[in-house]
């Protein structure tokens, strides 16, 4: 329910599986003192579970730029499955109407470099975004299907 709540209002996430992410389990537990899930942290700050009003309340005026984009580390899906570990940040959806779907981008593909920035997995994504402003030329480089893509768009 945070990920379609943040997908509606359109705002670029970062999913860990705390599962299978130990660095990210450690991050959960200094966070919040527990090993509850869902957490959502916005600005530094951890909502326990589907608060929709807490939620709500750490959105409201939260509008940066956005590549529209829902995104995850891509070595989390290459890696222990015959395949070469990649770095950079696995596509897992793509808001209709974004930067990302007027650039082409799909679900499966990999960036791995925006703007001469190299990705190496979903943080780098939120970080190189941020230091743009909405209408700003973007060149993204991506693997799909095995070739590397390159285009050029506004964010």
């Amino acid at each position: 329910m945070v990920k379609e709540l943040l997908s509606q209002k359109g705002i670029d996430f970062i999913e860990k599986d705390v599962s299978l992410d130990r660095a990210a389990a450690g991050e959960l537990f200094r966070l919040t003192q527990q090993m509850a899930v869902p957490v959502t942290v916005i600005d530094g700050q951890a909502v326990i579970g589907f608060d929709r009003a807490q939620l709500e309340h750490l959105l409201a005026g939260k509008t940066g730029p956005s590549l529209g984009v829902a995104v995850a580390d891509a070595s989390k899906f290459t890696t222990g499955r015959g395949l070469s570990t990649i770095n950079g940040a696995y596509v897992g959806r793509v808001k209709p109407d974004s930067a990302a779907s007027r650039l082409g981008l799909a679900m499966g593909d990999i960036i791995v470099e925006i703007n001469s920035q190299q990705v190496s997995g979903a943080d780098d994504i939120e970080r190189i975004i941020a230091s743009l402003r909405p209408g700003s030329r973007m060149l993204v480089v991506f693997l799909r299907d095995g070739s590397r893509h390159a285009v050029e768009g506004t964010l």
